[in-house]
């Protein structure tokens, strides 16, 4: 491919795709920059037709490299990327929520994308480069894509927009808004994926940023649009997953059978299983007709083609969806907290035969997840992890770690959370929280959200506000626009439907939406129409919810741990750690145990099971951080006798010098006429010179000798 250079100004900035001559065995390749960010990526296609799947067999890989931030990780023994982090899985699975739906339904060759970061500036994020990169690799390259697809990102700062703000915008911002769409055949900007994080946002908000950016979106396909006109490969021809003929000979086998085993099933949400016994029943005729010809191949890419149309005209024509209920209908609601004995906060939540259970559990400063990657390098004190067992959908299969979809579920929960998890100086402790899918039937991500909501205000962790979520779906005809929007949708609709539409929030406002589609995308009229339908069904279910529990514990769990903090001058920070620690860990001795934990800011927090024992070790490190002042007095401990007087312990950490004529009025020829080490003796603040070194007089706060 020949060297060339294609140049956009978008959110004030230049948007620079180059090709090279770098990848010459890649289907399709370009290098993005913006500011000093650049990503590449390279799209590959094989070279036969996978038949015998019933979904299409794409992978997109996103790579964080370390050298792109200038920077040698990992242990002393391994210095190279290991396992990616949930960051680089995340934005992998964004760009492939966006460019999926591109891809024609027909073609089952398999294609990966693969966006690897190469240089990181701190400024300008990655991961939207790495979907315009695989927008415009795909677009330019053999593969059949109905490309291209624009990106951008928009957040909030001081009540003002702004497009593709740096990290120290975002992370001071209140909203943050990434979009991903298309252009149709009549030229409208259709929204394809959504993925959003806000502090409790009116949804006028959400529609106020989509409309703002529409035009740039625009302006991202027509430039990625003129660059495949100039430089673009000829997309090939293909074969489609079913022929004509076999198509034909199994709709004839099938007649009308399928469509009323799908619109005839019994109401409920497992109504469809006859449909199974035709697919079998299909399968078994083929296979006896042809019995080498391998034919079978198409029996599940067809079958799948047939479902989606009459479920899709079932709930068009005649409203009437897969389990029978209306369209606004939501599934029988309920929830459950304190399920457990000695977690510190549990919550279930149930939707159907959708069934979460959430556990909390409050831990330590000390027990933040320390993160290490390309972009981010900290701690982190909220955590939500999701897990799905093969059981929840009552299948058999691998217990491994944790899939792509499980940390993009995961995440979806948390960031819905993060909003009101209230601050350290308030509540102190880490926070994680594992929701345990028992049971899935559609939208497990978003019951993940109200069961960990319900964990949290079981807990009694002092959130802001209550957070439910739930997702609305859509039954769409791409040649009449006729369309109708479902919500709460279930495994079918899910599977067979048009769009996945998650919105969580509080009774203020959204903190996450999450949305795909199957079609080419959505318009704000529809976007209008389901936040709407989102919020009025969000309200039910903090009903629901509160009616459970109305709001947080006003105590921790007696299993939880006790923890407590001060503020302490960070130039004193030294005296309460000691020389090579000695005193920290002698308090922590003398505390059976306890944590402590100090930031460079001066914040110390203690954590133990007993709060004596975190009480006792609070009083230590406020003596020892203590200012002395004149005329103070103390009962001290005679640590070291010298042969001009006496140092004396005041404070843990703290000690004073009492002058051999300071201890009796009459002069004394030894320190130890009068007392020894180890001596308990009241002593008074006389003087502290320039350098904070304390001068003590025994004599002036009444000092006895026993000898």
């Amino acid at each position: 491919m020949e060297k060339e250079v294609f140049e956009l100004e978008i959110g004030g900035k230049t948007l620079k795709v180059k090709t090279t001559d770098w990848t010459p065995q890649s289907s399709g390749s370009c290098l993005v920059s913006y500011g000093e960010t650049e990503v590449i990526a390279n799209v590959v296609m094989s070279n036969k037709n996978i038949d015998d799947m019933d979904y299409f067999p794409l992978t997109v890989e996103y790579e964080e490299k370390f050298y792109a931030a200038g920077r040698i990780f990992g242990s002393r023994f391994m210095k190279r990327e290991g396992r990616p982090t949930d960051e680089s899985i995340l934005t992998g699975r964004m760009i492939d929520r966006a460019i999926r739906p591109r891809f024609p339904k027909d073609f089952k060759r398999e294609v990966q994308v693969v966006v690897t970061c190469l240089c990181w500036d701190g400024e300008n994020d990655p991961d939207i480069l790495g979907l315009v990169a695989a927008s415009f690799a795909l677009s330019i390259s053999e593969i059949p894509w109905n490309g291209p697809v624009g990106a951008i990102r928009i957040g909030r700062k001081n009540n003002e927009w702004i497009i593709n703000p740096s990290y120290i915008e975002r992370t001071e911002g209140d909203f943050d808004l990434t979009l991903a769409a298309i252009e149709d055949e009549k030229k409208n900007i259709l929204i394809n994926m959504i993925e959003m994080g806000a502090k409790e946002a009116p949804e006028a908000d959400f529609i106020s940023a989509t409309e703002l950016v529409l035009k740039d979106l625009k302006k991202l396909i027509d430039f990625q649009k003129d660059a495949t006109k100039k430089i673009g490969k000829e997309k090939i021809k293909f074969e489609p997953a079913v022929n004509t003929e076999m198509e034909k000979e199994m709709q004839e086998f099938l007649g009308d059978k399928l469509d009323k085993a799908v619109t005839f099933a019994k109401p409920g949400e497992k109504n469809l299983g006859e449909t199974e016994v035709l697919k079998q029943e299909l399968i078994k005729h083929i296979e006896a007709k042809y019995p080498k010809e391998g034919k079978t191949k198409q029996v599940m890419p067809f079958f799948e083609k047939e479902m989606e149309r009459i479920i899709i005209r079932n709930i068009l024509d005649k409203d009437q969806r897969p389990d029978f209920r209306g369209l606004d209908e939501v599934r029988n609601l309920s929830a459950e907290v304190s399920v457990l004995p000695r977690t510190h906060g549990t919550g279930v939540f149930k939707r159907g035969l959708t069934r979460v259970l959430s556990i909390l559990t409050l831990g330590g400063p000390a027990d933040q997840q320390t993160l290490e990657g390309m972009e981010f390098v900290g701690k982190k004190r909220f955590l939500h992890h999701y897990n799905f067992p093969p059981y929840s959908t009552g299948e058999v299969g691998f217990m491994r770690g944790p899939k792509r979809r499980e940390i993009g579920h995961g995440n979806l929960a948390e960031k819905a959370l993060l909003a009101v998890i209230p601050d350290p100086e308030i509540f102190p402790y880490t926070i994680r929280i594992v929701s345990e899918v028992m049971s899935s039937n559609g939208s497990t991500s978003m019951a993940s959200t109200c069961a960990s909501c319900l964990a949290l205000m079981d807990a009694g962790v002092p959130i802001k506000a209550p957070v439910a979520g739930i997702s609305i779906g859509l039954a769409h005809d791409e040649k009449t626009g006729k369309y109708k929007l479902l919500t709460d949708i279930q495994g079918p609709e899910d599977h067979y439907g048009d769009m996945d539409f998650k919105v969580a929030g509080t009774k203020t406002g959204i903190t996450a939406v999450q949305m795909d589609t199957k079609i080419d995308g959505i318009g704000i009229e529809i976007i209008k129409e389901a936040l709407e339908k989102a919020k009025n069904t969000r309200y039910k279910i903090l009903e629901v919810m509160e009616k459970t529990i109305a709001s947080p514990r006003k105590s921790l769990s007696i299993y939880a741990p006790k923890i407590a903090s001060i503020k302490i001058n960070p130039a004193k920070i030294g005296e309460v750690v000691g020389p090579k620690g000695s005193i920290i860990n002698k308090i922590i001795e003398d505390c059976n145990g306890i944590q402590i934990d100090i930031e460079d800011s001066g914040v110390v927090s203690v954590t133990g099971q007993n709060q004596e024992d975190v009480d006792k070790a609070i009083n230590i490190i406020k003596n020892i951080v203590r200012e002395v002042t004149i005329g103070e007095t103390f009962e001290g401990v005679v640590r070291k006798i010298m042969d001009f007087g006496a140092f004396v312990d005041i404070l843990p950490g703290q000690s004073g010098m009492v002058h051999i004529s300071k201890f009796v009025a009459k002069k004394i020829d030894k320190v130890e006429d009068v007392v020894n080490e180890g001596d308990k003796i009241p002593v008074k603040v006389i003087s502290i010179d320039e350098k904070g070194r304390i001068n003590l007089s025994a004599i002036d706060a009444g000092f006895k000798p026993k000898k």
